[in-house]
């Protein structure tokens, strides 16, 4: 009988026997089991050069000896494999091979698991209630180490040359250090390329910022072939907007003015803050810079006497605020806020939730890079209105806008 009819007779007496979600669950494991064995033996064919009980084999120096049982984790659980072996002992399979315990489609899972916050302890006891795998906490972090090689070609992969937008912001985690626990900032840089796809250009890890730790940051991706940043939106980073302006002359650093907003209410009270809010509303919506200076003096003639540092903040941050008024309205809205990367950087907070600290800071990058490349799948489509973004920059900016790079897209 031929393997491929022993195969269909297997999967149609399996099909009899399962009366149940758990009878299909072991149908599977049979039939995975008897197509790696099959794969091994046909292996085993190929080293010793017949098939089993052909008559070229007798008196034929090498030949079968039996096999020998193994059982190797898979993404559904633990299979007993039985693996044949040669007399002399040469055969190497490749299937699974010799020393192998796990087959790559477990490591996945595992890293699937890790990469959705889950702790090295919860995706232990995950697999041992979903899979009927025990495996101990050693394995599960050398399978999750696995990828730090990953993480480093990732944080060192070249970039396009130009972005038209950038977007940084940060987060608090904890990470143990010489024993002692400190708070440690991760920096992301999100950039929208010139398809209007979002990208993360990287993370970075430092215990305070300051222009020194971003000119580093900003050295880093023109290193990696970033040439031009046409708009950077921020908000509060210390000594950020010194250094792109450094290595960036010609890139506007825009003010988030949601974040401009946020702080104005702060410390207004809540009965008064729906009116504050519309008040600045007049000057952020105002169609040029001259006209928002005239709404900031209203603001202020209506608001100072009880909220004095409001219009007064806003005057200190307006080098930083006035670029967003030579931007026609598509350019506004996509430099308005940075809610790009607060969204992701909501999505990665819930990731390190879970964690009390890390253990050290490659800790941290692996399981948010893992967080990362999950998430941006889900980034398929361009940003709004990108068609009229690309002309609008194209205009203001002239030049420095590589519409070839986004005719290619």
């Amino acid at each position: 009988m031929s393997d491929e009819k022993m195969m269909t007779d297997l999967v149609a007496k399996l099909a009899l026997q399962v009366d149940s979600a758990d009878d299909l669950e072991a149908a599977v494991m049979q039939l995975k089991k008897r197509a790696m064995e099959r794969m091994l033996n046909e292996e085993l064919n190929q080293h010793l050069g017949y098939v089993k009980h052909a008559p070229e084999g007798y008196n034929g120096g090498n030949s079968r000896n039996g096999t020998s049982a193994k059982t190797v984790l898979t993404d559904t659980g633990a299979v007993r494999l039985d693996v044949p072996r040669d007399r002399d002992g040469t055969f190497e399979p490749q299937v699974v091979k010799k020393g192998q315990r796990r087959l790559k489609g477990f490591d996945d899972k595992v890293i699937s698991l890790y990469a959705r916050g889950l702790t090295v302890r919860e995706v232990r006891g995950h697999l041992e209630e979903i899979y009927g795998v025990d495996v101990s906490p050693d394995l599960i972090s050398r399978v999750t180490d696995g990828v730090l090689e990953e993480v480093a070609k990732w944080q060192h992969r070249p970039l396009e040359a130009v972005y038209p937008m950038l977007y940084l912001d940060g987060f608090v985690v904890k990470v143990r250090h010489d024993g002692v626990v400190r708070n440690r900032i991760i920096y992301v840089a999100l950039g929208i390329n010139m398809q209007g796809h979002k990208e993360v250009l990287g993370l970075w890890v430092a215990e305070s910022e300051g222009a020194k730790f971003w000119l580093s940051v900003i050295n880093e991706l023109r290193h990696r072939g970033v040439e031009d940043i046409l708009i950077a939106s921020v908000d509060g980073l210390k000594g950020f907007p010194e250094a792109i302006e450094a290595a960036f002359p010609r890139t506007v650093v825009q003010t988030c003015i949601v974040h401009m907003v946020r702080n104005s209410t702060r410390m207004v009270a809540y009965k008064n803050r729906r009116a504050v809010a519309k008040s600045l509303r007049r000057v952020y919506s105002a169609a040029t810079e001259e006209a928002a200076l005239v709404a900031l003096d209203d603001f202020g003639d209506e608001w100072d006497a009880k909220y004095p540092s409001i219009s007064k903040s806003w005057r200190d941050n307006w080098t930083r605020i006035s670029p967003f008024f030579e931007f026609s309205p598509e350019i506004r809205r996509a430099v308005y806020t940075t809610n790009p990367i607060e969204a992701l950087n909501r999505q990665l907070r819930k990731v390190v939730k879970t964690r009390g600290a890390f253990p050290h800071d490659n800790a941290v990058f692996k399981l948010l890079w893992l967080a990362i490349t999950r998430l941006s799948k889900k980034w398929t489509y361009p940003k709004q209105n990108w068609d009229l973004v690309v002309q609008q920059l194209a205009i203001h900016f002239g030049d420095r806008v590589p519409l070839e790079a986004y005719a290619n897209r």
